[in-house]
């Protein structure tokens, strides 16, 4: 593939050869040198219309520990608050000789239009674009999964929470259902999208009803910067009824894992004992980001050749 635009555009083969490679990439984060040479010469765009903090850090690392010449370009305070195009500063990227641009944008469909305009070359990956996707987010979030429960055929995820405005809980369900795991999505009738009966996945109203019998449980954050009416009566009553707090992790199974994407509201969707509890895989999530992107970025650019068998440890080549 040229571009990563969305979760949908991988078939099971190809999701698992991103997660078998940032298996062998991850043991990087255990090595006291974390950088390989492997696109030392390319230069890797993060393209950022919309902030963020977590997303452009973890592709920063990702490429430069893959010794690629990173460019990070803000909205705030470029070109773009004068006026300019998507298309203009594509072009301007293009002139620079950018090898990847990482697109992170308020409005969906925007990496769409950059991969299939014409105006670059460059493969294009996308960082989130509006409430439609963020295929990164959901790679890392089952790598995660992987390493702690195995292989996804027949695991049972909940996500639960501001389903609506989540380009997370859509790129989780696409590649999730493709790797055979049954998702269920929890959320109130009003946070749930037009058209969710057609989506690979069942739909609840019911938290407590759906925790006993779930493998993965991952909180979404409620995004009160794309609302624009009240979708709950009140932020207690929403923690009342669809919040994560210790006495509702005790209903999961032993086994179970506490996910969120993140930045977490403490105290709303997810209580401060549980984000923290030994069940939470929060922070190996960032950890586990870096490694999928350094996998979408190599497998992009490099091509899946054996230059990463070459830089990891024979004894553990093959474990994935």
């Amino acid at each position: 593939m040229k571009h990563l635009l969305s979760a949908g555009d991988l078939d099971r083969d190809e999701a698992l050869l991103v997660l078998e490679t940032a298996e062998k990439l991850r043991e990087l984060a255990d090595r006291p040198i974390k950088k390989l040479p492997t696109l030392r010469g390319r230069t890797i765009v993060n393209l950022f219309f919309e902030d963020s903090t977590r997303t452009r850090i973890s592709f920063e690392a990702a490429a430069k520990r893959l010794s690629a010449d990173v460019i990070n370009f803000s909205a705030k305070g470029s070109s773009v608050e004068k006026g300019e195009s998507l298309k203009d500063t594509a072009l301007t990227l293009e002139a620079m000789g950018a090898d990847a641009v990482v697109v992170r944008h308020q409005s969906s469909g925007a990496p769409h239009r950059l991969a299939h305009s014409g105006w670059i070359q460059s493969c294009v990956v996308n960082a989130g674009d509006g409430s439609h996707e963020h295929p990164t987010q959901a790679l890392l979030d089952a790598f995660t999964m992987r390493r702690h429960l195995g292989a996804l055929d027949g695991r049972r995820v909940a996500i639960v929470g501001d389903v609506l405005h989540s380009r997370v809980a859509r790129s989780n369900v696409l590649l999730l259902s493709t790797l055979g795991a049954e998702v269920t999505l929890v959320a109130p009738p009003t946070l749930l999208p037009v058209g969710v009966e057609r989506w690979t996945c069942a739909t609840s109203y019911d938290l407590d009803a759906v925790l006993p019998k779930t493998d993965v449980v991952m909180m979404l954050r409620v995004q009160r910067e794309r609302m624009n009416a009240a979708f709950f009566p009140s932020a207690r009553e929403y923690s009342r009824r669809y919040g994560l707090d210790a006495a509702r992790m005790a209903a999961l199974p032993e086994h179970a894992l506490v996910m969120h994407p993140g930045p977490m509201n403490r105290g709303m969707e997810i209580s401060a004992d549980v984000a923290d509890s030994t069940r939470s895989v929060i922070v190996e999530q960032v950890t586990n980001g870096v490694a999928i992107r350094m996998a979408v970025l190599y497998l992009l650019l490099a091509g899946a050749g054996s230059a990463v068998d070459d830089t990891v440890p024979e004894q553990r080549r093959g474990r994935a």
